[in-house]
Order: structure tokens, then C-alpha cells, then sequence
């Protein structure tokens, strides 16, 4: 039985969410450990980070914290690398597809709030087919907030047509529940992206959890 009988659309993360972008993500801050002599780490060692974005890779990769006097420039060198690279292995989660064809059924519009700036998001989002039918695309820097403030979920509720409390979020970090709260929206955690520890998932106070994708669907309206 839906839960989210007044959703009238859903809105998503992007990275962690609907897309797996974890390889390329770590190909671009492994590269800058070869490229200075250091053993190549596996794919599992920066997944669990992929979606924190290049504070979590540099971390896994170098050791590195935002504070670090190196941090900022290693980050644009990381930046350089992924924009080079962020298409070659980045994949739609199983189900993904799926899924958005069942909301477009229903007649749920959809839309992507995502931390990822606009110099990345844009460019990979207009190369997959997948977003040919996404209302809305709300970067990093849309607003002058990034998630966990609500402003950019806000934005794509406004720009969807939609009161605030008539769509759902759906994502795979405490951040995405707490900016869904925020905005008015009910949201849903997402376990099957980059979540290493699902133990993590009460403390987000989510409404509701799902383990695949296609899990959405028994909590939606048939509109």
C-alpha cells in the first residue's frame, strides 16, 4: 500500500541514487596516486566515499581534509581528472530505468537535486538518455545553498510546479533526509548506492527506506 498518497512527483539524488559514477570518480583520484609514483588502490576502497565527492576521494586517496594546505589545489587537479573521465564508466543503477519509466506511467513528473556542481552535472546528465524526461536538474550551485539546506529542493519543487509537501526526495545521505525535512518533504533513503554501513540509516529519521530502486514504486500513488 503507498505511504505517499499526496506525492505527485519524486525528486532524486543523483550520484549514489540513480547513477553509479563511483568508477570514474575513483579512476580520476587514482590516477593522481600513480601519477605520483603510489600504488593503485582498488575500486572498493573509494566507493564507500564516492558520494562525498572529492573531499571523500582525496581522503581515501591521500589522506587529505579540506583543511589541509594542499587540499584546494589537489581538488582542482581531482576536478581536471573527472571532467576528462566522467562519462567513460558511469552506469544507471539496475532498475533505474525502470523505475522512471513506471513514474512516467503513473504520471509523476521527476527531477534531480544533486551537491554536484553544474560544470559536471549538466554535461553528464544531457550524455544519458536516462534524463530526457527529468523536469528539473537543481546543481550545487543553482542556488546559493547546497544540500542540507533546503533551498535547492525548494527550487526544483518550484520549478516542477509543485507545493513543497506534494513531492518526496529520494537519497543516499544523511544530508538528503535533512534538507527533505527541511523543505517539507517526505523523504526516502536509499540503501543500494554507496551506503557501506546501513546501520547508519535510522539515525537519518527518514520516512521510509528502500533496497532497490524499483522499491519506490509500492510506496507511490497510482496516479
Amino acid at each position: 500500500m503507498a505511504i505517499f498518497t499526496s506525492a505527485r512527483a519524486v525528486l532524486f539524488d543523483l550520484d549514489g541514487t540513480l547513477i553509479d559514477s563511483a568508477p570514474d570518480l575513483a579512476a580520476a583520484a587514482d590516477q593522481m596516486r600513480t601519477g605520483r609514483g603510489l600504488p593503485s588502490l582498488p575500486l572498493q576502497a573509494y566507493r564507500p566515499h564516492a558520494g562525498a565527492g572529492a573531499r571523500g576521494l582525496l581522503g581515501v586517496a591521500f589522506g587529505l581534509t579540506p583543511d589541509h594546505a594542499d587540499f584546494k589545489q589537489l581538488r582542482e587537479e581531482f576536478f581536471d581528472n573527472y571532467e576528462r573521465c566522467m562519462t567513460q564508466r558511469t552506469v544507471v543503477f539496475d532498475g533505474v530505468k525502470e523505475l522512471i519509466g513506471q513514474l512516467r506511467a503513473r504520471g509523476l513528473p521527476w527531477g534531480v537535486v544533486t551537491n554536484k556542481i553544474g560544470r559536471f552535472a549538466e554535461p553528464l546528465v544531457r550524455g544519458m538518455p536516462l534524463f530526457g524526461t527529468s523536469g528539473t536538474l537543481v546543481c550545487g550551485d543553482t542556488t546559493p545553498h547546497a544540500k542540507p539546506h533546503p533551498a535547492p529542493l525548494l527550487e526544483a519543487a518550484r520549478r516542477l510546479g509543485l507545493p513543497a509537501e506534494h513531492c518526496i526526495y529520494v537519497g543516499d545521505d544523511a544530508r538528503d533526509m535533512t534538507a527533505g525535512r527541511a523543505a517539507g518533504m517526505p523523504t526516502v533513503a536509499a540503501t543500494y548506492g554507496y551506503l557501506h554501513d546501513t546501520g547508519q540509516i535510522a539515525s537519518w529519521e527518514a520516512d521510509a527506506h528502500i533496497n532497490s530502486p524499483l522499491d519506490l514504486l509500492h510506496l507511490l500513488p497510482k496516479v
